[in-house]
């Protein structure tokens, strides 16, 4: 029989965490750096045992956890994914984390899956669609849900409603948390021409639990260029300036560096968590 650790639930103990990769187990488990978190993709877990659950368990007697899926698809019309949403449930039982969240989007249609996280038109139908949905799954969890928004590369022609109003509303409606990734802002708003500021100012500050940090790359084509989030490289000065930005609005705020494709060394994601370090302790100070 399959055994389980039993883990105790418990807020984030620091602000800084590192979203945690398969080829960086052993040296996390090694070094046991001075990190209060790190953050898994749900989806990576959803099997019952074997290597993945073998280093997670270790890592989760060390720090806190934050799961972090891409697979619930909170945007589609599709019904929610039954299976999906047991697998997680049973997830979260078995690691207690600190935080759950998915993204403001959807990847499924007819039942087929997407390799991608695609925008929703931010109209009031939307609105309604998806913050019902955050709801129901709330209530299937028994917990909060933290809603990512997403890096968008087009915009409906049809939508009325700015995006940053948009996620504010839904985090009303639904009465869940918000996991501002500040990377994905400005990837945004430089590719629509619009001022990431102007977004940061509609988030609402009480429901920003999470921010997230990471890189991205600027692709060139004949008719112009465009941001992508691609999460290989590090932190740019316009995103770390932003982020501070965020910080002087919202307060300090658990903080997660992502990096998820040409992974570099784990000290180099530790050298970026220290940066933001340097920012949050900045914001406290600024506060005092």
């Amino acid at each position: 029989m399959r055994r389980e650790t039993a883990h105790a639930a418990a807020p984030i103990p620091s602000l800084l965490g590192v979203g945690l990769r398969a080829p960086h187990y052993r040296a996390v488990l090694q070094g046991l750096p001075p990190l209060g978190w790190f953050e898994v993709h749900s989806e990576n877990y959803f099997g019952a045992g074997g290597p993945p659950h073998h280093y997670l368990e270790r890592v989760r007697s060390h720090y806190a956890l934050s799961l972090h899926g891409v697979g619930l698809s909170l945007g589609s019309t599709d019904p929610l994914n039954e299976r999906h949403l047991h697998a997680l449930k049973r997830l979260v039982a078995r690691y207690q984390p600190a935080f759950v969240s998915d993204h403001l989007s959807w990847s499924s249609i007819g039942g087929r899956y997407l390799n991608d996280l695609l925008p929703l038109p931010y109209t009031e139908e939307s609105l309604a669609h998806v913050s019902a949905r955050i709801a129901a799954v709330q209530e299937f969890l028994g917990r909060e849900l933290l809603i990512e928004n997403p890096s968008t590369y087009l915009r409906f022609t049809h939508s009325t409603i700015p995006e940053g109003e948009f996620l504010a509303e839904v985090a009303r409606r639904a009465d869940c948390g918000i996991l501002l990734d500040v990377n994905n802002v400005y990837v945004s708003a430089v590719n629509h021409g619009l001022d990431p500021r102007v977004w940061l100012d509609a988030v609402p500050a009480d429901r920003v639990r999470e921010l997230h940090l990471a890189g991205h790359t600027r692709r060139r084509y004949p008719d112009g260029e465009i941001l992508i989030d691609t999460h290989d490289a590090p932190v740019c000065p316009a995103v770390w300036a932003l982020y501070g930005q965020a910080l002087a609005r919202l307060g300090a705020r658990p903080t997660l560096i992502e990096w998820d494709s040409n992974l570099p060394p784990f000290t180099t994601l530790l050298e970026e968590a220290a940066r933001a370090r340097r920012c949050l302790e900045a914001c406290d100070a600024l506060a005092a």
